[in-house]
């Protein structure tokens, strides 16, 4: 029996005649973090939301808990225990935080207390503004908003699409600090990033995606020691 929580098979999706992702293949294991990193356009959201359902493609497999998910609709996905914190946020500026938080949890029949009470023990700053309007607050506290309404869907799996994206460095650290402190509650995380020095710090595998394809994979501390991650990534020359 795998350990693996997801696995993708030969995944291919296209956008009229351009092949966004070309046959890839990503094993993510239960309860581990695990990065898809590489330049804009490289395919990496579109994975992220093929896995969500958001895109459509007939080619190639994904298979969460053993169970193909390809080409099943979007809230049946999250039924499952798979959440995505999309690029930009996305939160419901006209809604509270306490209204953002309980949009999360919209698919759950169960009492939310307990996970409301944990989203605001990681982010206390959202409990200090519970009743402010999402679209007032600062982009790092929006990202915290939105990290915690994935959270009140109750996932096994936490997808994470550029979390530190525009954000100052100080709050990236704690974004990231925060990743670690859900992982150890046995959440697997699937982490999109630019930054691809702090996600392959935290990241146990990482991918290397470039126009489409995987053309690297391995423990991600080791890749950080890579040279052509240093200087295809990390912003480091050859000497």
């Amino acid at each position: 029996m795998s350990n693996n929580i997801l696995e993708i098979n030969n995944l291919s999706v296209s956008y009229g005649g351009i092949k966004a992702v070309k046959g890839v293949n990503i094993e993510v294991p239960e309860g581990k973090i695990v990065t898809l990193i590489g330049a804009n356009g490289a395919g990496k959201s579109t994975i992220l939301r093929t896995i969500c359902g958001l895109e459509k493609t007939k080619t190639g497999s994904i298979k969460f808990c053993g169970e193909e998910i390809l080409g099943k609709p979007t809230n049946y996905i999250v039924s499952k225990g798979i959440t995505l914190v999309p690029e930009g946020r996305c939160v419901f500026p006209n809604l509270t935080v306490l209204e953002n938080l309980k949009v999360g949890a919209y698919l759950r029949k169960d009492d939310t207390k307990e996970d409301m009470d944990y989203v605001f023990s990681l982010f206390p700053r959202l409990k200090e503004r519970e009743w402010q309007l999402a679209g007032t607050l600062s982009g790092g506290e929006q990202q915290m908003l939105a990290v915690g309404r994935a959270l009140m869907a109750k996932p096994k799996l936490l997808m994470m699409d550029e979390p530190s994206l525009g954000l100052a460095p100080l709050i990236v650290k704690d974004i990231f600090s925060i990743i670690k402190t859900i992982n150890a509650k046995n959440i697997t995380v699937l982490l999109i990033e630019q930054n691809a020095n702090m996600a392959l710090q935290v990241a146990e595998t990482a991918y290397v995606l470039e126009t489409g394809s995987v053309t690297m994979t391995g423990n991600g501390r080791e890749l950080l020691e890579d040279e052509r991650i240093k200087e295809a990534y990390l912003g480091k020359k050859k000497h």
